[in-house]
C-alpha cells in the first residue's frame, strides 16, 4: 500500500474515532448536566461534600488499579493477547486488594473528614465503582488501539441513563448522598456489562512475566505523573473538607464538577483521537511536527472560546440552572474554567511527550505542576478562603505552562514561534468574544435571556472573526460536522 493511502486510511480512522468520541462526550455530557441539575436542585451541599469527600480516595484507587498499564497498551504499536491478559488480571487483583484495603480504612476516612459517621457506609459502596471501572480497562484499549471506539459510546450513553434515573428516583425519594452513591455504581456496572457482552474477548492466558516487565516499563512514568497529578488535584477536596467543612466541600465540588464538564471533556476527546495517531507518525519528525501543528491550531479553535466563554456566562448559567442556591460557586467555576484551557494544553504535551517515548518527562511535568500547586496552596490556605485556593490553582497552572512548553520545544524540536503563531490568533479572537459576552452580561435582562444573548452573541463574533480571517480549522471543522471529513489536515 502506498504512503497516500495508508495516510488516507490512518486519517478515516481517526476522523471516525474523532466522531464518536465527540458524540460520547456531547451525549454523555448532556445526560449527565441534566441528571446533574436535578440532583444539584434537590440534594444539599452536605450531602455533596459528603461524596466529594469519597472522590478523593476513590481518585488514588482507580490510578493504582491501573498503574499505567492502560496508557502503555496505547503507546504499544503492537500489543500480543498476553500483553491484554497480563494488564487484565493484573487490573483485576490490584483493584480488589484495594477495594478490601478501603473497606477497612472506612472508619478512619470518617474521622479525617469532620468526623463524620455517615462516610462509613457510604465508602463500602462507593467504591464498588473503580473494581468494576477495572474489569472495563483493556475492553476499552483494545477498542481504542484499533480506533474502533462507537460501542465505548454506546456503554457510556446507556450507563448515563442507567445510572442517571436510579439517581434522580433515589434523591426524589429523599435518599440524599446515597442517591449518587448508586448513580456511580450503576453507572460503572452498566457500562462494564456492555463491554463485555459486546466486546468479543476474554483472557485466554495467565499475567506473563515478559509482558509484565514489557508493560511496567513503559507504564510506570505514567504511573508516576497520574499519582502526582491526583495527589495535587484531590488535595484542595481534602484540605476544604479536613479543615473547612463538608459544606464548603460541596460547593467546591459543584463547581469543579461543571468545570470539567468542559475541560475534561475536550482533553478525552483529544487524547483518545489524537493519541493513537501520534504513536503512528512517531518515527517521522517531519509528519509528527505537521500533526503537531494542525492538533495544536485544532484544539486551540475549539477549547479557548468553549472554555473562555463558560467563565463569562457562569452567572447568567447557574441563575438559570440553579437559582441562586449555588451562588458561592460561582467564581469558582468561573476561575477552573479558565484554569481548564491550560488543562487541556498540558495534557496535549503530555500525549506528544508520550508517543515521542518520554515517558519519564511526565514525571518531571506533572512534578514541576505540583510544586508549583504545593506553592500556592501554602500561601493562600492560610487566608481560609476557598475561592482564594483556586485562584492558586490558576497561577500554579500558568506558572507550570510556561515551563512545559519549553520542555516540549526541546524535546520535539517544534519551535516557540510555532506554538505562539498556533495559539495567539485563537488567543486574540477569544478575548475579544468575552469583551464582547461581558458587556452584554451587563443588560438588566432575566438570567434566562441573558444566558441566551451571552452565548448568541460570542458564537456569531468568533465565527464571524474566524471567517474574517478565513481560518482553516473553521472550514475544517464545518466538513466534519456536515460531511465527516477528518478536521487535522496533515
Amino acid at each position: 500500500m502506498t504512503r497516500s493511502a495508508d495516510d488516507s486510511t490512518l486519517k478515516q480512522k481517526t476522523a471516525g474515532t474523532l466522531k464518536w468520541n465527540t458524540v460520547d462526550r456531547l451525549a454523555s455530557q448532556v445526560l449527565y448536566g441534566v441528571v446533574g441539575i436535578v440532583l444539584a436542585n434537590v440534594i444539599s451541599q452536605e450531602d455533596f461534600g459528603l461524596v466529594g469527600a469519597l472522590l478523593v480516595f476513590q481518585a488514588f484507587a482507580i490510578i493504582f488499579a491501573d498503574s499505567g498499564f492502560g496508557a502503555a497498551l496505547l503507546r504499544q504499536k503492537h500489543s500480543s493477547e498476553e500483553d491484554y491478559s497480563t494488564v487484565f488480571w493484573f487490573n483485576l487483583i490490584v483493584s480488589v486488594a484495594i477495594y478490601f484495603i478501603l473497606w477497612f480504612c472506612a472508619p478512619l476516612i470518617a474521622d479525617i473528614f469532620q468526623r463524620d459517621r455517615r462516610l462509613i457506609p457510604l465508602s463500602k459502596v462507593m467504591f464498588l465503582t473503580f473494581v468494576l471501572n477495572a474489569l472495563a480497562i483493556v475492553q476499552t484499549n483494545r477498542l481504542m488501539k484499533r480506533m474502533d471506539v462507537k460501542m465505548i459510546a454506546v456503554s457510556n450513553v446507556i450507563g448515563q441513563v442507567a445510572g442517571g434515573g436510579l439517581g434522580i428516583g433515589l434523591a426524589l425519594g429523599g435518599w440524599g448522598a446515597w442517591a449518587l452513591v448508586w448513580q456511580s455504581v450503576c453507572l460503572a456496572g452498566v457500562k462494564t456489562g456492555i463491554l463485555w457482552a459486546t466486546g468479543g474477548w476474554v483472557p485466554k492466558t495467565w499475567m506473563r512475566k515478559d509482558s509484565f516487565r514489557r508493560i511496567w516499563r513503559i507504564g510506570l512514568s505514567v504511573f508516576s505523573s497520574s499519582m502526582l497529578n491526583t495527589l495535587f488535584l484531590t488535595v484542595y477536596s481534602f484540605v476544604i473538607g479536613a479543615f473547612y467543612s463538608l459544606k464548603s466541600l460541596g460547593v467546591y465540588t459543584q463547581a469543579d464538577k461543571w468545570s470539567k464538564m468542559g475541560s475534561a471533556s475536550l482533553s478525552q476527546i483529544f487524547t483518545s483521537s489524537f493519541v493513537p495517531l501520534l504513536a503512528k507518525v512517531q518515527d517521522s519528525p517531519d509528519d509528527f511536527k505537521r500533526y503537531m501543528s494542525r492538533i495544536n491550531r485544532f484544539t486551540a479553535f475549539v477549547s479557548f472560546p468553549f472554555l473562555a466563554g463558560l467563565a463569562i456566562v457562569g452567572e447568567a448559567l447557574f441563575h438559570t440552572l440553579f437559582g441562586n442556591k449555588w451562588d458561592s460557586a460561582i467564581p469558582l467555576f468561573q476561575i477552573l474554567c479558565v484554569r481548564g484551557i491550560l488543562v487541556v494544553a498540558l495534557s496535549l504535551f503530555g500525549n506528544y511527550m508520550l508517543a515521542l517515548g518520554y515517558g519519564k518527562r511526565l514525571f518531571a511535568i506533572e512534578l514541576i505542576k505540583d510544586v508549583a500547586i504545593a506553592v500556592a496552596i501554602l500561601s493562600t490556605v492560610w487566608f481560609h478562603s476557598v475561592e482564594l485556593l483556586v485562584w492558586g490553582q490558576l497561577w500554579a497552572s500558568i506558572a507550570t505552562f510556561i515551563v512545559v512548553v519549553f520542555m516540549v520545544v526541546k524535546a520535539t524540536g517544534y519551535s516557540l514561534s510555532s506554538f505562539a503563531g498556533d495559539y495567539l490568533p485563537f488567543a486574540g479572537v477569544t478575548l475579544l468574544m468575552c469583551v464582547a459576552c461581558w458587556l452584554l452580561a451587563r443588560l438588566p435582562l432575566h438570567p434566562v435571556v441573558s444566558l441566551l444573548v451571552q452565548v448568541a452573541g460570542g458564537a456569531i463574533l468568533f465565527i464571524g472573526l474566524m471567517k474574517l480571517k478565513r481560518a482553516p480549522e473553521l472550514t475544517e471543522a464545518l466538513d466534519f460536522i456536515f460531511k465527516k471529513k477528518w478536521p487535522v489536515k496533515a
